[in-house]
């Protein structure tokens, strides 16, 4: 070895000896990786084998924050300071490529392993530091990959395909109106085969279906169901902060090599004409803002993610604008029924009689409406103006002639105003009660208004005073 670095010496007089001994010798150890194009990560910005900057340190660093359920595959250049690696769990980074048994051990003994280490570094760390709640969630990330090891994976059926998280299924048509989005090119239904995945319904010719580099919509969906609620999420330096290169797929959409760069109104970054195709689709962000309704063009990924999320019931209006429910008065009166429903719905579970005649299901059409009152889709919130608002008070009508009316078991559980000669029976959702933050009982609104004191919560008052005198 050192007779041919010598000799390399002698010929070329100009390299350094750093360059001449790499030459002679490679050690995969001793070298970072490298990579001519980064395919691996959806922000440019951090690059993680970029030669020039990489360190062993660095890209373990960044490595470290990875999880293995990697909801928006983006790796941070900032380590958080109460981040816990996997190599403190005992557990390697690259543990799910390794072959079974690897180092003795199956996977399911190193995955209960680093459980183990787990629990004792969460009950070792501060409480309620980051820390704490990092290895929180790592714990749970590793007993959902320790559950599904044990199940095993899920049966797929012969004529099914999987790949990256797609379920494509193979499809014959006469038809030539779709187009393989992976090449771009129209799919001839009467002379090729092609596949349509079940899940987001991406399309892609045969050929086309093992180079797809796009993952299924539905994986994101599952790992997290959320919105990006950013008015105008993009990066301020433009087409740059992604070296001039399409978020996807990586092609050069430089001005100069004709290569349009088109800007998804959804995330805020910039796509080639292979994987943006000027679809147009509602933004959350734009409905919670501005309450604007115009759809704007979003890359292929995007729209196979807001389809599937048009009915997934995960904004809050109440954390991302509050004060959208002053200004926009069918969303104002939605909540205000959704609120009574939930009211009528414990008179309605109490019920026998409800409970036979299924007045439930009568919300089938919005199951969230039974759950809580302060969730909404995107569909939700596009029927606020139609259809929606005449829907829900048809079932509070419904539910209200049932408790009020039809049935006596619902009416013995109504109240009567303690601050008034009235025998008129009062529930909760009626427009003339008020309830008492403190004991729930129900009273007219007007008389609570002149006297501004609840009879019970005064007896219980004086109650624990006698209590008290008699100690």
């Amino acid at each position: 070895m050192t007779e041919s670095i010598i000799r390399a010496m002698s010929c070329s007089s100009g390299s350094s000896m750093q360059e001449l001994y790499y030459q002679s010798r490679f050690n995969p150890f001793d070298r970072d990786f490298h990579l001519e194009e980064d395919h691996f990560s959806d922000n440019p910005e951090s690059n993680l084998f970029d030669r020039k900057n990489s360190s062993p340190t660095s890209i373990s660093s960044c490595l470290d924050s990875g999880d293995i359920i990697n909801n928006d595959h983006e790796y941070s250049q900032e380590s958080d300071e109460g981040q816990v690696t996997f190599a403190e769990l005992g557990l390697a980074e690259d543990h799910f490529s390794h072959p079974e048994g690897h180092f003795g051990l199956s996977k399911t003994e190193e995955l209960e392993l680093a459980i183990s280490n787990c629990k004792e570094l969460i009950i070792a760390a501060p409480t309620n530091s980051d820390r704490q709640k990092n290895l929180v969630s790592k714990l749970i990330q590793l007993r959902i990959k320790l559950q599904e090891i044990k199940e095993g994976p899920a049966p797929v059926e012969p004529n099914m395909l999987i790949v990256m998280g797609h379920v494509f299924k193979k499809k014959t048509s006469h038809s030539s109106k779709y187009y393989c989005e992976k090449c771009n090119k129209v799919i001839w239904g009467m002379l090729q085969e092609w596949h349509r995945c079940i899940e987001c319904g991406y399309r892609c010719h045969d050929k086309c279906v093992q180079l797809i580099t796009r993952t299924c919509a539905i994986v994101k969906v599952k790992e997290n169901p959320a919105f990006i609620y950013d008015l105008c999420p993009r990066n301020p330096k433009g087409l740059a902060a992604q070296d001039f290169r399409c978020a996807e797929c990586r092609m050069h959409i430089s001005g100069s090599d004709g290569m349009e760069a088109r800007l998804c109104e959804y995330n805020g970054r910039y796509y080639c004409e292979m994987c943006h195709w000027n679809d147009l689709m509602y933004i959350p962000a734009q409905i919670l803002h501005n309450w604007d309704f115009e759809k704007r063009k979003v890359c292929r990924a995007s729209k196979q993610f807001l389809k599937l999320m048009r009915t997934k019931p995960v904004i809050r209006v109440q954390d991302v604008n509050p004060m959208l429910f002053n200004y926009v008065e069918q969303l104002r009166d939605i909540k205000h029924l959704r609120e009574e429903l939930l009211i009528m719905k414990k008179y309605i579970l109490a019920c026998p009689a409800a409970m036979a005649a299924k007045l439930l299901l009568q919300l089938s059409s919005w199951p969230h409406f039974v759950e809580c009152s302060d969730r909404y889709s995107v569909q939700d919130l596009l029927d606020s103006d139609d259809s929606l608002i005449p829907d829900l008070v048809q079932v509070h009508s419904s539910w209200a002639q049932h408790i009020k009316t039809e049935c006596q078991v619902c009416q013995g559980r109504g109240f009567v105003c303690e601050l008034c000669s009235e025998k008129e029976v009062l529930f909760p959702f009626d427009n003339t009660a008020v309830v008492c933050c403190s004991c729930s009982n129900v009273m007219h609104r007007i008389c609570f208004a002149q006297k501004g004191v609840c009879q019970r919560c005064e007896r219980r008052k004086k109650r624990q005073q006698d209590h008290v005198e008699t100690l």
